[in-house]
């Protein structure tokens, strides 16, 4: 059975380490925050100028100045930093983002990422995600296996303009989790239930499917 979004966020949450820096791209990379490990301490960082993202607020907590890239109200964790969008570009130019989670429409076996625009619709802007593909080593892109209307999104050659090029490693989708290694998609871990067949029947790009692929451990 495919991933929720939830379950996504969780199953990423995994690859956290304590002491990371960490951006979280906008939509289910979002979602992250709440499902960080037991026992260890990471700092959340937002484009525009705020590392150490706490918890949604309450209605108490609730300041209209303190919001995340994606324009949602947040908090402050203990030990935050407010800064100049300029200086939060810095940090992410300048490699000292540990972990960079995106969301992403196509990715591609050579690990190009598609993920600012679809043309003929609207574009609200490209956003930080290019400085953060071309700054972060450690990059995991969020996406569904397939569109809605069934098309593959892990292809051979991206389609949509592209947000970077060669700069994507890892990929979890609502299905598996993969990496991306000379021109190839290899699969690492299925979903709960999904069948190999399922994932290679969706899968457009070159994939390898090592023997004895492991369903992922989810938190309960």
């Amino acid at each position: 059975m495919a991933l929720t979004r939830q379950q996504m966020a969780q199953r990423v949450a995994q690859e956290l380490e304590d002491g990371f820096y960490v951006n979280l791209g906008i939509g289910i990379p979002t979602l992250v925050a709440n499902y960080i490990p037991d026992g260890i301490e990471v700092m959340l960082q937002s484009e525009n100028g705020l590392l150490g993202m706490g918890a949604y607020p309450t209605e108490e907590q609730l300041d209209p100045d303190m919001i995340n890239a994606g324009k949602e109200t947040v908090t402050a964790s203990i030990g935050a930093s407010i800064f100049s969008s300029a200086e939060s570009f810095a940090m992410i130019r300048g490699g000292h983002v540990d972990l960079t989670v995106l969301g992403a429409f196509e990715i591609d076996q050579n690990g190009n990422i598609a993920s600012w625009m679809i043309p003929g619709k609207l574009i609200k802007g490209m956003g930080g995600a290019m400085d953060l593909v071309a700054g972060a080593e450690n990059i995991i892109a969020i996406t569904t296996h397939a569109s809605k209307d069934g098309a593959p999104k892990l292809l051979k050659e991206c389609t949509l303009p592209l947000t970077g090029m060669g700069c994507i490693n890892r990929v979890l989708t609502d299905l598996a989790y993969l990496e991306i290694k000379d021109g190839s998609f290899i699969l690492k871990e299925r979903a709960p239930g999904v069948s190999i067949e399922e994932i290679v029947e969706k899968t457009d790009g070159n994939l390898i499917v090592p023997d004895d692929v492991p369903e992922m451990r989810l938190a309960v």
